[in-house]
């Protein structure tokens, strides 16, 4: 019987922890690094974009076009958006909302299940089983969505308050409640513009706060969240959504919106 074949563009953290499952699963795995081609056969699946935020737009450029159509691509980035992969004419791809964290030398940590739907979302399961890493599956696209939506209010609030108050995610949800609380409603609002959809409010939150509280230790922001801020205030100023505790922070930080 011929081997699955999966392709992981990026091999970061996340990128070579799915590549560990997939090949655990019996997978054969094909990595693409930065500046290689990427391979055209549509029967490679999953074909995995592991690259980071600032990349994710000039990989999906690049796909060929059978893989785009091939129901194949499988997206995992924080800040995922779907007017990042359908002006590109990606069709149907397999969201992968992920909850773990990898550092260099250290153990993976979870901060609670993962969560994956879409058309390759058995080989992304079956990878993270073979891990042992909590992973459940969306019974539908919108609840999909919902759980991209909860991840991106968490990891914007938590990056942008940081800027401002620093600290760990629970001493966020102990000293910074309102801060969390009104950045993360900036986020959903801007979200919830650019899909054109309403999310239940109250749940993202209880979502949000529920990750807060599962590894409170874990530190709010990092390298990472000047960037973040730019991104989520290009955004917000893309829909004419008004945004003023993340504006207040990035003027406090010289920072102007940019993609």
């Amino acid at each position: 019987m011929e081997r699955a074949h999966a392709v992981i563009v990026g091999m970061g953290q996340i990128g070579r922890t799915l590549g560990e499952g997939l090949l655990m699963a019996g997978y054969t795995v094909t990595p693409v690094l930065r500046g290689q081609r990427y391979p055209t056969d549509d029967a490679l699946r999953p074909f995995i974009i592991a690259t980071g935020e600032d990349d994710l737009a000039p990989a999906l450029e690049r796909l060929p076009e059978p893989i785009k159509k091939a129901s194949s691509v499988v997206l995992l980035q924080n800040e995922l958006l779907p007017s990042q992969w359908e002006p590109v004419g990606i069709l149907n791809p397999t969201l992968f909302v992920v909850w773990f964290e990898r550092k260099p030398g250290k153990l993976i940590s979870v901060l609670r299940p993962s969560v994956v739907f879409g058309p390759q979302q058995a080989a992304i399961q079956e990878a993270m089983d073979r891990l042992g890493l909590a992973c459940q599956q969306a019974d539908s696209f919108h609840e999909a969505m919902e759980q991209v939506v909860i991840k991106n209010v968490y990891i914007w609030a938590t990056n942008i308050a940081s800027l401002r108050v620093g600290g760990t995610t629970g001493e966020l949800v102990k000293n910074h409640f309102a801060l969390v609380r009104s950045l993360s409603h900036e986020a959903l609002a801007m979200q919830e513009a650019v899909m054109q959809q309403r999310f239940d409010g109250d749940r993202v939150m209880d979502e949000v706060i529920a990750a807060l509280k599962s590894d409170p230790a874990h530190q709010a922001g990092g390298r990472s969240a000047k960037r973040r801020l730019e991104r989520f205030l290009a955004h917000a100023a893309a829909e004419k959504i008004d945004v003023p505790v993340a504006q207040d922070i990035a003027k406090a930080h010289g920072l102007s919106p940019k993609l």
